[in-house]
């Protein structure tokens, strides 16, 4: 880990809705004005998904409100969920291609933050879970509650 971490942003409901199978941290491609307005925290990662195009991988619907105290914040609102390129080294860019490739496989951004002075993206190979398997994990996470409030109680 870095001298400096700060998490940004973080996508809890990608746990909820999909199984995270390998982890891979990327730099982000980012003008100016978003980075102030990502160090500002005003980022959305909830509906945003990976692609891979022409070789490399990019990040859609991420939204990040354009920073408004800038010179070009006209312009800058328009394309607040641009797609943005995300920087990967060689060899874990052909594992996420050959990985994404198979069926059900998607890129899901999981959490954003500041790496030093470097923006980063978490993003995981995922499987969408099915609903039988949410109602599956919902109830294992209350019976787990349940048996640690128990034992607290117990405890006291």
């Amino acid at each position: 880990m870095d001298k400096y971490y700060k998490l940004v942003a973080q996508n809890k409901r990608a746990f909820h809705d999909y199984n995270l199978m390998e982890k891979y941290t990327a730099g982000i491609s980012l003008t100016g004005a978003e980075v102030k307005s990502v160090r500002m925290g005003r980022v959305n990662l909830k509906e945003s998904f990976g692609r891979v195009e022409n070789g490399a991988v990019y990040i859609y619907q991420m939204h990040i409100t354009p920073y408004t105290k800038g010179r070009f914040s006209e312009t800058a609102s328009k394309d607040a969920t641009r797609p943005r390129k995300l920087l990967l080294n060689k060899a874990e860019l052909r594992k996420i291609i050959g990985s994404v490739s198979q069926k059900g496989m998607t890129l899901v951004p999981i959490k954003m933050f500041f790496s030093g002075d470097w923006a980063k993206l978490e993003i995981a190979l995922a499987r969408a879970k099915k609903k039988h398997e949410k109602r599956e994990s919902i109830k294992r996470k209350e019976t787990q509650r349940e048996v640690e409030r128990v034992l607290k109680e117990k405890g006291k």
